[in-house]
């Protein structure tokens, strides 16, 4: 006979309690309420009392009711999986599908008029969570180390890409909820371990090392799920600086983090600072960023403490820390360091909060290679290179009608980061015609005797401006 668990899951799969399952029933309506933490047109859309329903509301909505048939109740209640109350059970924590297929265990959301949270509060998979997910690179890995674990979700995706998997956790309750998280949806042999930062792995390397770490930068740490306890941003900062030791060579580190924006100094300049020296190519993106208040009122309602007694006390008193540190805004975003092996390793800051394909994974390596050749090679290999267009990149034109040269000539990418550069003639000139066959060299001799333009200039100027298009991934290296 299966073990609770297992049950579990076979219950939760025959009902459908999955990602489009649960979507499905409730609908646009009341997905956008609950996102609002307005639970009646939910609770309208599972009041049937059929068995998705039931799972719904006892697994996501967390209110009361009859226990369904074939549920294991009272070994879920042991576990501290439910609560029972004569015929009706309450859920103790969230139990939510996953887009793996698999299933996620934490502890409730908090909503307005709850208690607050636990200390250990394991807060469940959202946004962050599957930003990580979507950034980390599919390659297959030997080793791969999730640091910082929570409730496990990102072991569900490297489950089947990496060979041996290592989570980590600070949190005792943490590991509790990932170890069942990963029962439910069938995932076996991970190494779990209690520790902070890289203690529980002193002296191991990894091929890939992923982390939504403890971010949020605040006076203290007072919940463990989010804050650090660290000075500032002082733990992004030192894992960024550490993680290169806990990898194998040609290994990846891929983390969230929020970094401080502070008055009279750059943040390309912190953050590219913490990239620098690791020995690491680095590539760091600003994705958002946020004033101070902004940023304060995102995490108290996080914790549910919107309306509380201490609320403009918490308020006033972060506001006023972020003010003595001359803080003028949080940013958010994401960073990768690759062990490269090069002796010369490139550092990449910049901001980019539009629209991008998903998932960055299936294309990240790309990245990371053309911004360490456009950074490493010389101008005489450039000139020898044999370079292509990238798929996706389509020409705009703009300009008076019936003018005979464009005002404008913009190279857009349709695929991967979707980047736009606006080029001169010579520049959309090499998009029409780099296919791989020719060095560029060559090609831009053509090009002069096309245009009438010195030949012995195109060929000075080429270096200087195509390494930022190689390095945006216009152009690649052909290596055929």
């Amino acid at each position: 006979m299966k073990d609770p668990l297992g049950r579990l899951r076979d219950l939760l799969l025959e009902a459908g309690y999955t990602v489009e399952g649960v979507r499905g029933r409730l609908g646009d309506v009341a997905a956008t309420a609950l996102s609002r933490e307005e639970l009646v047109p939910a609770l309208r859309a599972t009041r049937d009392g059929d068995p998705l329903g039931t799972l719904i509301r006892l697994w996501w909505l967390g209110v009361p009711v009859e226990a369904p048939a074939g549920l294991p109740v009272a070994e879920l209640a042991r576990m501290g999986l439910l609560a029972v109350d004569g015929s009706r059970i309450t859920a103790e924590v969230h139990l939510q599908p996953w887009e793996t297929g698999g299933y996620v265990v934490s502890d409730r959301k908090v909503r307005p008029g709850d208690p607050a949270l636990r200390a250990d509060h394991v807060v469940g998979a959202g946004g962050a969570s599957a930003n990580l997910a979507q950034l980390v690179t599919r390659r297959p890995v030997g080793r791969a180390l999730d640091l910082g674990t929570g409730c496990g979700v990102q072991v569900l995706h490297l489950a089947g890409r990496a060979e041996e998997i290592t989570a980590t956790d600070v949190n005792p309750r943490a590991l509790e909820l990932a170890r069942m998280s990963w029962a439910l949806s069938g995932i076996d042999g991970v190494d779990a371990r209690e520790g902070s930062l890289f203690e529980p792995v002193e002296g191991e390397r990894y091929d890939l090392v992923v982390s939504n770490p403890p971010f949020v930068i605040s006076p203290r740490g007072r919940f463990t799920y989010r804050e650090s306890g660290f000075e500032a941003d002082g733990f992004c900062r030192d894992l960024v600086r550490r993680a290169p030791r806990f990898l194998n060579p040609g290994g990846t580190c891929q983390l969230l983090a929020n970094w401080l924006h502070v008055a009279g100094e750059d943040w390309q300049d912190r953050v590219g600072g913490w990239l620098a020296g690791t020995g690491c190519d680095g590539w760091a993106v600003q994705r958002d960023v946020q004033d101070p208040a902004e940023y304060v009122e995102l995490w108290l309602r996080d914790a549910a403490e919107q309306g509380t007694d201490r609320y403009r006390e918490l308020y006033d008193d972060w506001l006023g820390w972020f003010e003595a540190a001359g803080v003028t805004g949080v940013g958010f975003g994401w960073i990768t360091l690759h062990d490269s092996g090069s002796l010369d390793p490139v550092v990449r800051a910049e901001e980019y909060g539009r629209r991008v394909e998903l998932p960055v994974g299936g294309y990240v390596d790309e990245v990371l290679g053309s911004i360490a050749d456009a950074h490493r090679l010389s101008d005489a290999e450039i000139l020898a290179a044999r370079l292509v267009v990238a798929d996706g990149v389509v020409e705009e034109r703009t300009g008076p009608p019936g003018a005979e040269d464009p005002s404008t000539i913009v190279l857009r990418q349709t695929r991967g980061l979707c980047r736009s550069a606006r080029v001169g003639t010579v520049e959309a000139a090499l998009a029409g015609v780099c296919d791989g066959d020719y060095p560029l060299a060559p090609l831009l001799a053509a090009i002069a005797d096309l245009t009438g333009e010195s030949a012995d200039d195109l060929l000075a100027k080429a270096p200087e401006v195509l390494r930022p298009l190689i390095a945006e991934g216009f152009f690649h290296i052909s290596t055929g």
